[in-house]
C-alpha cells in the first residue's frame, strides 16, 4: 500500500475529478456518503451529534455529512467556522444545502464570537474543522477550540485526519493543539503520521474509506514511502527445490553471547534455523557451550578461545551470510574484534545490539561499514548511533533514512510498525506484529530470520523485507495462541512455521 504525501494526496483528488470524469461537490458527496454510513454504525439511539466544520474542503465534508445524519432523523447541531468570511466553493455549496434542507437541531456559522454548546458523554463530536492541508500549529481561537473539545467527555470522529495534526511530520507541532480522536476515518490511503507511534494517541481507532479516488492514478504514481502487503512477501518468497540439500540451502553464521547472554546467541541460532537455512555455525564464549549444544543441537559450535566474550574475527569465506551483536557485550577486546570481523566480510552481513551500540561508542568505525550492510536498531539504539536525540518519531525515521542513503545500507528501524530505510531513500513499512512483542529477546530473532534468508540467497532488500513480515506474522500467531501479556521471545520463534505456511497459502 502507497502512502502518498500532502502533495500527491491532492493531486489524486485533481486527477479523479479531471478522468472520471466527476465534479469536486459531487466527489465530496461521494465521500460523506461513505463516511455518514460509518457514523451511523457507530451510533446508539440515543446519541447526537455536534459537527465542527471549518472553512474549508473538510468542513464541506462535515457539512455533507451532518445533512446525511439529519436525513435519516439524527439529532444533529453543527457550527460552522467562517472567521475570515472565506470558504471554499465546496463547503459553501453544502452549507447553502445544509440550511435549505433544514432539518438540523442547530446551525450556527461563526464569525466573531463562539459560545461553545455542552459536551457530555452522549454526544458524538464530528471533527471536520481542518485537513491535510495544514501546513503549520494550531493557534489562537482554533487551538482553544480543540482544547476544549478534547477536554470534554464526548466521543470524536475526525474526518480524513484528526484536526491539528500534520499529514507528514509533526516535529515542531504544538501537541496540547491537536485534536485527540477516538476514530480516524480517513480517504483511500494511510498518511504517513498515521505510522508514527507518538501520534497515535491523536488518531484512535483508524478505518481506511475507499471513496472511489483513481487507481489508475494510485498505480502508476511511484511514492517514498510504502505498507507491505502479504501479496508483495508472497511474490518474493521461493519455493524450496525438491532436490535442495543442507550445502544447497546455505551456511550462516550467527556471533552472539558473552557469558550470562547465552540466550542471546540461542535465540538467534535457533530463529535461523527455523527460517530454512541449511546449516548454522554459532562463534560463542567458551562459558556458553554446554548451554548452546543443549538448547540448539543442529546449531555447529565455533568456540571463542576467550571464556566469556567474543574476542578473534574468524574466517568468512564457509559461509554465506553473517549475523553479528545478539548479547556480545560491550567490552573493548569485543569491539576491537567486532570491526575486525566486519573488515573481513566478504558476504552479506546483519549487525544488531550490541553490535550497534560499539559502533555508536566508535564512531569513526561508521564510515567503514560495508556497503550493503543491514542493521537492525531499536529507537535508542539508532538514536545513540546517530548521535542526536530525536524530538519526535518523524524526526528519528527521516534521520535513518538520511543515514541508510548515506551509508548505503539497509536500517530497520524497529517498532509497532518497523520501517526499511532502503539505500535509495525508499522507506518501507511493515504492518504485522504486536505489542506482545516487546519483550526480551525479540530483536535476536529478528537478527536469526535475516541471516537466514540472506545465507539461503535472498538479496538483501528482499531479506530484510520477508524477514521482518514474518517476524511479525509469528508475533501474531503466538499472540492470537497465547495472548500478548505473556509472550515471550521464543514463542516467536515456535510460531515461524506456522508464519511460513500462511505465506504458502494463496488468498
Amino acid at each position: 500500500m502507497k502512502i502518498f504525501n500532502q502533495q500527491q494526496i491532492k493531486s489524486l483528488d485533481k486527477y479523479t475529478i479531471e478522468h472520471e470524469p466527476i465534479r469536486p461537490v459531487d466527489l465530496m458527496e461521494r465521500a460523506a456518503r461513505t463516511l455518514k454510513k460509518s457514523i451511523t454504525d457507530m451510533l446508539k439511539p440515543e446519541n447526537e451529534v455536534v459537527v465542527f466544520a471549518g472553512p474549508g474542503n473538510n468542513g464541506g465534508d462535515a457539512l455533507a455529512v451532518a445533512r446525511m445524519l439529519a436525513e435519516q432523523g439524527t439529532p444533529v447541531s453543527v457550527y460552522l467556522f467562517n472567521v475570515d468570511n472565506k470558504l471554499s466553493e465546496e463547503c459553501a455549496i453544502n452549507r447553502e444545502r445544509l440550511k435549505e434542507q433544514g432539518k438540523t437541531k442547530h446551525f450556527v456559522e461563526i464569525t466573531q464570537q463562539f459560545d461553545p454548546p455542552q459536551l457530555d458523554e452522549n454526544i458524538w463530536v464530528i471533527d471536520g474543522l481542518f485537513g491535510i492541508g495544514l501546513t503549520r500549529p494550531l493557534s489562537g481561537g482554533f487551538a482553544s477550540l480543540v482544547k476544549y473539545i478534547n477536554a470534554s467527555n464526548a466521543r470524536i470522529v475526525s474526518i480524513d485526519v484528526p484536526s491539528g495534526l500534520m499529514t507528514e511530520d509533526n516535529t515542531y507541532n504544538i501537541q496540547a493543539n491537536i485534536i485527540k480522536a477516538d476514530v480516524t476515518l480517513t480517504f483511500q490511503q494511510k498518511k504517513l503520521a498515521f505510522m508514527m507511534a507518538d501520534m497515535q494517541q491523536y488518531i484512535g481507532e483508524l478505518h481506511i474509506l475507499d471513496i472511489g479516488l483513481s487507481q489508475d492514478y494510485i498505480k502508476r504514481t511511484e511514492t517514498t514511502f510504502n505498507i507491505l502487503e502479504k501479496k508483495d512477501i508472497q511474490r518474493l518468497m521461493k519455493p524450496r527445490n525438491s532436490f535442495a540439500h543442507k550445502g544447497t540451502m546455505g551456511h550462516a553464521l550467527i556471533i552472539a553471547g558473552r557469558y550470562g547472554m547465552a540466550g542471546a546467541a540461542v535465540l538467534a541460532a535457533k530463529a535461523c534455523l527455523r527460517s530454512g537455512v541449511g546449516k548454522v555455525t554459532a562463534l560463542t564464549p567458551k562459558e556458553n557451550r554446554i548451554v548452546m549444544q543443549t538448547a540448539v543441537p543442529e546449531v555447529v559450535l565455533h568456540i571463542d578461545h576467550e571464556d566469556n566474550f567474543f574476542s578473534e574475527a574468524i574466517a568468512t569465506e564457509p559461509f554465506n551470510a553473517i549475523g553479528i551483536g545478539p548479547g556480545i557485550g560491550q567490552e573493548e577486546n569485543t569491539a576491537i574484534a567486532f570491526i575486525a570481523q566486519l573488515r573481513r566480510s566478504q558476504v552479506p552481513t546483519v549487525i544488531d545490539a550490541d553490535a550497534i551500540n560499539i559502533l555508536a561508542n566508535h564512531r569513526a568505525w561508521i564510515q567503514q561499514l560495508p556497503k550493503g550492510i543491514v542493521m537492525t536498531p531499536h529507537p535508542k539504539e539508532f538514536e545513540r548511533l546517530d548521535g542526536y536525540d530525536c524530538n519526535s518519531d518523524s524526526e528519528r525515521l527521516f534521520r535513518a533514512k538520511d543515514m541508510a542513503e548515506k551509508l548505503q545500507a539497509y536500517i530497520i528501524l524497529k517498532g509497532h510498525y518497523s520501517a526499511l530505510c532502503m539505500p535509495d531513500g525508499r522507506v518501507v513499512f511493515n504492518p504485522t506484529g504486536n505489542a506482545g512483542m516487546a519483550t526480551a529477546g525479540s530483536g535476536d530473532v529478528l537478527t536469526g530470520i535475516i541471516t537466514a534468508l540472506l545465507a539461503k540467497g535472498y538479496e538483501r532488500d528482499e531479506a530484510c523485507l520477508i524477514g521482518m513480515y514474518l517476524h511479525g506474522l509469528a508475533g501474531d500467531l503466538a499472540a492470537e495462541a497465547l495472548g500478548q501479556e505473556s509472550m515471550i521471545a521464543s514463542d516467536i520463534i515456535d510460531h515461524l512455521p506456522q508464519a511460513f505456511r500462511h505465506m504458502n497459502q494463496r488468498d
